[in-house]
């Protein structure tokens, strides 16, 4: 597929200052006495448009609409984006480096604001600002030359921006080296933003924009390419083991730096800020409001991976994290999987005999194929099929972590989900558990468990609660009652009545 600039990978050439690399690098135009024309292949993230084949500039044509829509932003709720494409992020932009862009920027009719253009990439005023400033049901055009190869952010620059930026007008557009890109297996298009409403995460219906919360820096969403779960559930990214993947993370901000960090993989090799000069082995790569970066990495062991940004309760309570999907051959000499589980005294010495362990992805050798998002089983009445949907979501961005993928847990710590008589006997009592936690010891599917649950009440919604007790009530291999917003309401109603008294053990 796509590929790494030569001008990532330092060569003798680079360093005994090779001509056609410091003509880059100083910012010279190539000279091109006829160039070509062609029409810029956009796509819409997480797609990246094909390499570019030709080893001479052209003129390319680039025409991006600006469409204002009512989108979803998480289960239940949905905000009035600004976008460039249709879509939070904007389409992905290709060009070469030396090509002549000649750049149409439409404002659909239908749209109630002027918008125009900044595109880190553009050398000249405001990035293209000045020049694209269009009114609905118009057009405007300009050109640019291509001088610095790289990736860049792009992104509304109309007063007040910030609140342009912040409804989702941005995007990447990447300029290739002349020399072009070696080849990996995947590229993919990710981006993070900041979406800032009025009351908590998780309010539900059609929410508009905070000024305030903007002013202040307190987003209430922090996503990945425009919503809660857009690369989760099913639509992860996927690859396969030996495969070669490189990201391109930009960062829309307005107003926070990203700490992008996929769990359970090193990055081989990074371009910070999109720049031209590689690093190497790194687990954690600072991307700026209005930054990009390319990482990239070789698929080592299949499992499923969690992309976050490391400012972790960003990631788990405010919606910024994603999923690659790694499908294959299991490599136990890279990673075994857990091998045992033992009794632990406190006094340094385990006894001999081990507990048996209940293997998520062990290292048996065995192909493991990940398994695709599991569809609303027969025993889930249609009337909940769309809350068993929204509690699969749930589960993904808050539960998985510490239950598993499988819902299998952790042996001696976290009770299994999966086929379990404690959750199946007594709903309510699951529901308390989500709304207080759990601390002491509990008894599933007679084994016995002893560990901490946080409470949940301050993060999930009576809806979500009720979601995500649906869902795991009728996943892998349960099949019970879903529960029901008000159910929730009145168990959290009741909490409230014993405030200021010890918490009962929710399975009691």
């Amino acid at each position: 597929m796509a590929c790494l600039p030569v001008w990532l990978f330092p060569s003798s050439a680079m360093f005994a200052g090779e001509p056609s690399l410091l003509k880059a690098t100083t910012g010279q135009a190539e000279i091109s006495a006829a160039p070509s024309s062609e029409n810029a292949v956009l796509t819409q993230a997480p797609a990246v448009p094909p390499p570019i084949a030709r080893r001479q500039p052209a003129k390319v044509v680039v025409n991006l609409e600006v469409k204002e829509v009512v989108r979803r932003l998480a289960d239940g709720v949905e905000y009035p984006f600004w976008t460039f494409g249709g879509e939070v992020p904007g389409k992905f932009i290709r060009i070469r480096e030396g090509d002549e862009v000649e750049f149409h920027l439409h404002n659909d009719p239908n749209n109630k604001m002027p918008h125009n253009i900044d595109l880190h990439a553009v050398t000249g005023p405001g990035g293209g600002a000045v020049s694209s400033f269009t009114a609905p049901g118009h057009s405007s055009q300009f050109s640019f030359q291509a001088l610095n190869p790289g990736l860049f952010v792009y992104h509304c620059a109309t007063a007040p921006v910030g609140m342009h930026v912040a409804n989702g007008m941005y995007g990447l557009i990447l300029v290739e080296p002349k020399e072009g890109l070696p080849p990996v297996d995947h590229e993919y298009y990710v981006m993070q933003g900041e979406f800032y409403t009025p009351g908590k995460f998780g309010d539900e219906g059609l929410r508009s924009f905070d000024l305030d919360k903007a002013i202040d820096e307190k987003p209430t969403y922090v996503v990945f390419n425009g919503a809660v779960g857009a690369l989760n559930g099913e639509h992860p990214l996927t690859a396969r083991v030996g495969e070669r993947i490189r990201l391109y993370v930009g960062n829309g901000g307005p107003n926070l730096t990203s700490s992008f960090h996929l769990i359970g993989v090193i990055f081989d090799t990074v371009y910070p800020e999109g720049g031209t000069t590689p690093m190497h082995n790194v687990q954690t790569t600072v991307i700026p409001p209005g930054g990009a970066a390319v990482v990239e990495f070789t698929a080592k062991v299949p499992g499923s991976y969690t992309f976050v940004d490391h400012a972790l309760f960003r990631a788990f309570n405010r919606g910024a994290n994603g999923t690659l999907t790694v499908s294959g051959p299991e490599n136990p000499v890279v990673y075994s999987g857990k091998q045992a589980d033992t009794l632990y005294a406190g006094d340094g010495t385990p006894p001999a005999s081990p507990v048996a362990i209940s293997r998520v992805h062990g290292a048996s050798g065995a192909e493991f194929t990940a398994a695709p998002a599991n569809a609303a089983p027969p025993s889930v009445p249609a009337s909940e099929r769309a809350q068993f949907e929204r509690g699969r979501q749930v589960y993904g961005q808050t539960c998985f972590i510490c239950h598993q993928p499988d819902g299998k847990g952790v042996p001696g710590q976290i009770p299994p989900l999966a086929r379990s008589d404690l959750l199946m006997a007594d709903k309510a009592g699951a529901i308390r558990g989500v709304l207080q936690g759990r601390n002491g010891e509990v008894t599933v599917n007679g084994k016995h468990y002893n560990g901490t649950m946080i409470p949940f009440s301050q993060q999930l919604t009576d809806q979500q609660i009720a979601d995500v007790i649906t869902y795991v009530r009728n996943s892998w291999g349960n099949s019970g009652e879903g529960a029901t917003p008000q159910e929730v309401q009145k168990i959290r109603q009741t909490m409230s009545a014993l405030a200021g008294k010890p918490a009962p053990n929710p399975y009691e």
